[in-house]
């Protein structure tokens, strides 16, 4: 399944604000964000200079399960604060689609602002089971295999089919092959730190834009896809879905001075980097990535963030992102920004 939206009479959208609270191994808040969110979306009102009745809508990506509480996006919204009665969505997974939403909502016309938020307090239970609940409820999840184990068994299929070797993986994070496995083939060096954080974006329609940022990063081009559930349903050393992604986001220019990877793993960064098609000279993960910092369904949400950065900042012209969600890059989204 691909899902995109094409260029054309539609409004142009683009990323003018971008936030995000510190990454930390733990934090002492709620498990529904509020404490780390209040920070960074005064932080965008501060630079933007807006206040919460500028936002047409607003569109959040967390996971109850990991909060341990029913509808904890519900009581984040304090947040926002409930007056003046707000036009709000929300999306139980990386907070990147939850912008994708937005996008939509802004280049329907039903809005000309948004902001976007996501949050998540990975140090609230056991991450690595936690997640085994999204494997298939019937034939894998009982047996509970954790996140890294799954992710090993992808590595182990990259290794021992030869599509990379230990040093490749080891040159991503810049890691010790003499660590000792966590996971074999893993190392703690390949893989992502457990974190708890939060991330805001705010969007923007065409002159409204212009007037809040001076350099704004336009999104030209957005589509995510999927790929089968079933792990033994699909070749785990590569991401069609990335591809396809790609293929609609891009138009087939694969040249960026920057791509933000959502790769919590080494070894999915070098599947993804092929998947898409990266020149040697694009720069990967300035920002660290994952590796440095993956706050559990912000972590997608800041790839777009700090790609659009770049913009913004001026140190690139061109920026890809890219987020991905469910075991082993089970589904991916791929956003391409530009100057202008």
């Amino acid at each position: 399944m691909t899902t995109s939206a094409s260029s054309g009479s539609l409004p142009e959208i683009a990323v003018v604000g971008f936030a995000h609270a510190p990454h930390v191994p733990e934090t002492h808040g709620t498990t529904n964000g509020v404490e780390m969110l209040v920070p960074c979306f005064q932080q965008l009102y501060a630079k933007l200079g807006i206040s919460k009745t500028d936002i047409d809508f607003w569109c959040s990506g967390s996971s109850d399960f990991l909060a341990g509480r029913a509808f904890s996006f519900i009581s984040a919204i304090d947040a926002i604060g409930a007056v003046p009665p707000i036009n709000e969505s929300h999306v139980e997974m990386d907070a990147a689609w939850a912008l994708y939403e937005a996008w939509v909502k802004l280049r329907s016309g039903q809005a000309q602002t948004a902001l976007v938020y996501g949050f998540g307090k990975s140090s609230a239970g056991t991450l690595r089971q936690v997640l085994t609940m999204q494997l298939d409820p019937y034939l894998v999840a009982p047996m509970w295999p954790d996140a890294v184990s799954i992710a090993g068994l992808q590595a182990r299929a990259g290794l021992d089919s030869g599509r990379w070797t230990e040093q490749e993986m080891a040159a991503v994070s810049g890691g010790d092959l003499g660590a000792p496995y966590v996971a074999d083939p893993l190392r703690a060096h390949d893989i992502a730190p457990i974190t708890d954080g939060a991330a805001a974006i705010v969007l923007a329609v065409g002159d409204r834009a212009r007037e809040l940022c001076d350099r704004p990063a336009w999104i030209t081009g957005m589509a995510h896809n999927i790929d089968a559930q079933a792990l033994g349903g699909r070749d785990l050393t590569r991401s069609p879905s990335t591809t396809k992604a790609a293929a609609v986001a891009t138009g087939g220019n694969t040249t960026f001075d920057v791509a933000e990877l959502h790769a919590p793993f080494s070894h999915q960064q070098l599947i993804l980097a092929e998947a898409i098609g990266l020149s040697a000279s694009t720069r990967i993960n300035p920002s660290g990535g994952a590796l440095a910092a993956n706050p559990m369904f912000a972590a997608g949400l800041e790839r777009i963030g700090n790609a659009a950065e770049a913009i913004m900042s001026g140190t690139a012209n061109r920026t890809l992102a890219h987020a991905t969600s469910g075991p082993a890059l089970q589904q991916n989204l791929v956003a391409v920004m530009e100057v202008k």
